[in-house]
Order: C-alpha cells, then structure tokens, then sequence
C-alpha cells in the first residue's frame, strides 16, 4: 500500500468488507453500503487498510487525523537517521610532518563526527614509480586512526591515485 493509492469511502469497489471499528473491535462483514453508513454516522471516514484480502478489510478512523500521525512519524525517523558521508582527504607521497598531523586531525574530526574518510595519495609525473611511498603514507594514517576507525577498504591503485577508505568504528555504550 503506497502513500496515493489508499481507498477512502466511495473509492473503495468491494460489494462486502470486512469492518474494523475506531476502536480497534471487529464487526464483522458487511455490505459496503453498510459500512460507509456506518462510518458516515460516526462522522469519520471509511478506509481500506488490507484491499488483496478477501473480503477487504476497511477500518473506520479519521483519515486526515491519520495522514498527519503517519507524517510526523516518518519526519521524526529522518531527523534520527544519521547520513554517514564520505569525506576525502588528499595527500602526496612525499608529503611533510606537518601537513601529514593536518591531514591527521581532519581525518579525525571526520571520524568522530560518523563520516567515513577517503585517504587518496596522488601520484604526479614520475612518482608514479615509488608506490611504495604512497603506501607507507596510507598505511601510517590507517596506523594513526587504529583506535577509532577500521580500513574498510586497503590501500589500492586506481588510476594515478592510490586510495584507503577508512570508517568509524561503533560506539561503544
């Protein structure tokens, strides 16, 4: 049952439905023309919660009072769903102390914050011949971030870049 496709009141094309009062109490199969009587003397909206069931199943609530539970439900599970990023970080193989404990720190950051960190050391010209060095640098931050991450993802070559993909680990509570 998706979001447009419910059957409300004269929508509904059944001859007999199963009913299902506000209250949650069955009262058993009746004529459509019955229930919506029903529904329409209580003043609330007849709704067709199981149409593959033989007979459908409708239930007499207020649909508008329902729509809105329903979106506020959902918008309350976005707004507790963390989207975990991938953050990248770009490095030489021939990088320096400092800039490596900069690149550090930010990788930190991101980790901390649940992101996952993309480590990728770009080869340029003739460096390309010392993969070596670039894999020593991806394997010290990998080293440096033991504690709070895991290598998702080891050291690989693509291209002119060699990448690790490093994530968080999870919280311990």
């Amino acid at each position: 049952m998706s979001k447009d496709d419910v059957q409300i009141n004269e929508a509904i094309r059944a001859r007999e439905v199963r009913l299902i009062d506000s209250n949650g109490d069955q009262l058993g199969i009746k004529s459509l023309r019955e229930a919506l009587q029903i529904a329409e003397d209580k003043n609330l909206d007849l709704v067709n919660v199981a149409p593959t069931a033989k007979p459908p199943v409708c239930r007499i609530m207020d649909y508008g009072k329902f729509k809105y539970e329903q979106s506020k439900k959902e918008k309350e599970a976005r707004k507790n769903q963390k989207i975990i990023e991938l953050k990248e970080i770009r490095m030489t193989p021939n990088i320096e102390e400092h800039d490596f404990q900069t690149k550090l720190r930010n990788a930190v950051k991101f980790l901390g914050e649940g992101d996952k960190v993309k480590a990728s050391v770009r080869f340029r010209g003739r460096e390309i011949t010392h993969q070596d060095l670039g894999l020593k640098v991806l394997n010290r931050l990998a080293q440096e971030c033991a504690e709070i991450a895991s290598v998702e993802r080891a050291p690989k070559l693509e291209g002119r870049s060699m990448i690790v993909i490093l994530a968080p680990k999870a919280q311990q509570s």
